[in-house]
């Protein structure tokens, strides 16, 4: 088990320091005392938002839980033969946004963002329901003089105008940032007749749930990327026997080392600017999709650190 997840007590007594005091709920457990927003070039942004979500609840608590599951990682990448986290991770507090509605929730984000990335930050956000997603992708497209491609893995395309009576539901989130960034759907399982139509308009390349792992897959969602990436991972976009805990299964779906071959070429071939992962509702007493959404979120460190690195002038 990493060596991070029973430290605690930092600035207490003495005669109460020695005690096994959990620490606080940042990723892998990393001591707070530690790390510092300015030194870590990669900051965790938790987004504990849920107020659009159309069948089960839960995501709200997905960040928590996320968290929480980390501390149970290992730290070293075996893969990568290197441990992702010494490049430097700040967890920040959850951010808790208004209750005033879902376009004064996202304009908060919004500027949270922006302050995030005139720091200079990689941002990993982690939700929440995938209407978070939006805010974030559109303040990378808004400060870049190129175009901005979107890696969406996801069972549902999220390309309706409108759901439930309001434009910024989670449902919608794609609709509201297609025209601003070239958006590349992978997973898709459930899509309506007006969706399908809005992407053979707009061309945009849709990778159904029945193509993942069929000859040159990964090349075709490479070549229909361009070289500035944003991937938006709803977690619903695995098969729901390694992740049952999200609002809006699908059947099929992706399996886990498949989407990492995805994902490293991403970082390899690819500028990826930001990430968010979304749509964990955890179960209470079933722990593994926990922990494999926590060790996606670490897997996208990993990638980052790695090719990120090497790709910087």
């Amino acid at each position: 088990m990493n060596e991070f997840r029973d430290r605690g007590g930092a600035g207490l007594p003495a005669s109460l320091g020695g005690l096994p005091w959990a620490p606080g709920e940042s990723f892998l457990g990393l001591p707070l005392e530690d790390v510092t927003f300015e030194d870590s070039p990669v900051v965790v942004l938790p987004v504990p938002y849920e107020a659009t979500v159309s069948y089960m609840g839960g995501t709200r608590f997905g960040p928590r839980g996320l968290l929480h599951a980390s501390r149970y990682l290992e730290t070293y990448d075996h893969e990568l033969d290197f441990e992702p986290y010494t490049v430097g991770i700040y967890t920040l507090p959850e951010l808790i946004l208004p209750a005033a509605g879902p376009e004064a929730a996202l304009a908060e984000l919004r500027s949270a963002m922006d302050g995030l990335l005139d720091a200079g930050k990689f941002v990993i956000m982690v939700g929440g329901e995938h209407s978070v997603s939006g805010p974030p992708i559109l303040a990378h497209a808004d400060r870049m003089d190129r175009p901005l491609s979107v890696l969406q893995l996801d069972a549902h395309t999220d390309l309706r105008t409108e759901y439930e009576g309001t434009p910024y539901s989670h449902a919608c989130v794609m609709h509201r940032v297609h025209e601003r960034a070239g958006v590349v759907p992978v997973g898709i399982r459930s899509l309506t007749p007006e969706e399908r139509q809005l992407a053979r308009e707009k061309g945009i390349p849709i990778l159904f749930g029945w193509e993942l792992g069929s000859e040159g897959w990964v090349d075709r969602v490479l070549s229909a990327l361009g070289d500035d990436v944003y991937v938006t991972f709803d977690v619903d976009y695995f098969a729901p026997a390694i992740m049952p805990a999200t609002g809006t299964p699908e059947p099929g779906g992706g399996s886990w080392y498949p989407t990492l071959e995805l994902l490293e070429r991403v970082f390899r071939e690819k500028n990826v600017v930001g990430c968010d992962v979304v749509e964990l509702a955890p179960i209470p007493g079933l722990v593994h999709p926990d922990v494999l959404a926590a060790k996606l979120v670490y897997k996208l460190m990993a990638f980052h650190a790695r090719y990120g690195r090497e790709r910087a002038p």
